[in-house]
């Protein structure tokens, strides 16, 4: 009986022990940052990955300018993961306590709402397009009346809703002069209430630009949805080749689009760095300097993919972008 006993002790101990270590390996290492220190170099002391600082600057929006962390910040290192913790004043009883927007964040997801458009490639053809509005208006918003050149013969049906889209110009690379496609804007949504043989009347439920005659339309689909950062397969290298708005200056919160889709493994949710080249003066140069590391100036999130191009969120800046600019992400190792 004696060994029996002992034999389910050893037994129980054995796997308990596991749990225990794995508990053990879920707390994290703090460290505080010296005088020196830099993204760099910790993402390399502790991860063995001195290109995951990016990554590190980009999920932790205590981190202003990736180039400056203070001495006496804390971070909490995991064996696959750094968070930086929220910086405090040094008398404790003065610190205020910490807003959410100022939580170190290890995963972050992003809302869109389906307005962020998208470049349409070749082969596009819309279900149809507005031919007139009610008084022959030239712009309508929400509730308005306009008539479509669907109908019953299209198999449309009263109570049938569509997306409102404008097309605007093509869009070029910027550094092959290759047309990518034509940008696509969302406009608002339509809903039929009266349907025909060829022609339907029409509802405007929903308006987020102006909408005039010829606006294209196409089946809607709720596009509200979340996109959680993954990681991504392949090593990607790309341009931004231009701005929903066509604004020449781009920051946080801008849409963009990029010449990267789901054939060069662009996916919902892959988070891309912005870089720009620095160029040496050679003047106040002893060597011949032919490349300098490039400026990491902003982080942006691919919110939806097509075959060869994709509508990117800038989530993050700290100089202006602009077309051109380079977009990259290394795969996770």
């Amino acid at each position: 009986m004696k060994r029996m006993l002992a034999a389910s002790l050893l037994l129980a101990l054995s796997l308990v022990a596991p749990l225990g270590v794995l508990a053990a390996a879920e707390e994290p290492t703090v460290y505080v940052i010296q005088k020196g220190d830099t993204l760099w170099g910790l993402s390399e002391r502790f991860l063995k990955d001195p290109y995951y600082w990016p990554n590190l600057w980009a999920r932790n929006p205590v981190i202003g300018n990736p180039h400056f962390i203070y001495p006496g910040q804390r971070v909490r290192v995991y064996p696959d993961r750094i968070e930086i913790e929220p910086r405090t004043p040094a008398t404790p009883e003065a610190a205020p306590s910490p807003r959410p927007s100022e939580e170190p964040v290890a995963e972050r997801s992003f809302l869109v709402s389906g307005s962020e458009g998208y470049l349409v490639e070749k082969g596009f053809k819309p279900a149809g397009r507005i031919i007139t509005t009610n008084q022959s208006r030239v712009i309508v918003g929400e509730d308005d009346i306009v008539y479509v050149d669907i109908g019953a013969d299209q198999g449309a049906k009263v109570g049938d809703r569509f997306s409102i889209y404008k097309k605007l110009e093509a869009v070029s690379h910027p550094v092959t002069n290759v047309i990518l496609g034509e940008k696509m804007i969302p406009l608002g949504t339509l809903q039929l209430t009266e349907v025909e043989g060829k022609v339907s009347k029409a509802i405007v439920t929903k308006s987020y630009q102006e909408i005039g005659p010829g606006s294209l339309i196409l089946p809607w689909r709720d596009k509200r949805r979340l996109v959680p950062l993954k990681a991504a397969q392949q090593d990607m290298n790309g341009f931004v080749v231009d701005s929903q708005g066509g604004n020449k200056a781009i920051s946080e919160g801008d849409l963009v689009f990029i010449d990267l889709g789901k054939s060069q493994g662009a996916q919902p949710g892959h988070m891309l760095y912005v870089l720009r080249d620095v160029v040496p003066d050679q003047q106040y140069a002893d060597i011949s300097v032919k490349k300098l590391p490039p400026e990491v100036i902003g982080a942006l999130v691919v919110v939806a993919s097509g075959e060869t191009t994709s509508t990117a969120l800038v989530v993050k800046s700290i100089d202006t972008i602009y077309r051109g600019d380079r977009v990259e992400v290394r795969a996770a190792r």
